[in-house]
């Protein structure tokens, strides 16, 4: 039996699997996430920083203006090991904003890349 561990040395690359179902699990909304010792992001950074979930709209990077929403991945004693984000779809539901940023949002759907489905 295959055991997986995720720790706060684990690298993007052990990180994947979890992106890529969470990121099929959402319909395909942009997913990142980053352990504590392979940092990524700002809001990345501040949710380690501060272990907390953080709702925003990023100043600057890949998501400048799209609201997002990350949290911690916590170990067995509360501390952050690693923090997940996506595009949060509630932070758009106001119209007038949701029009302004559609091409940003669909250009980021866009960027998400998928595995061929077998």
């Amino acid at each position: 039996m295959e055991r997986y561990e995720l720790s706060s040395d684990s690298t993007s690359s052990d990180l994947i699997p979890i992106a890529l179902a969470v990121h099929v699990v959402l319909g395909g909304l942009p997913v990142t996430i980053r352990s504590q010792s392979h940092r990524g992001g700002p809001v990345l950074e501040r949710v380690l920083a501060e272990n907390t979930l953080i709702k925003t709209r990023p100043q600057a990077g890949e998501y400048t203006n799209i609201p997002v929403i990350v949290a911690p991945i916590q170990d067995s004693g509360g501390s952050a090991m690693a923090a997940i984000g996506v595009v949060d779809v509630t932070g758009i539901f106001d119209l007038a904003d949701a029009m302004s940023q559609q091409s940003q949002i669909i250009s980021q759907l866009r960027y998400c890349a998928v595995p061929a489905s077998k």
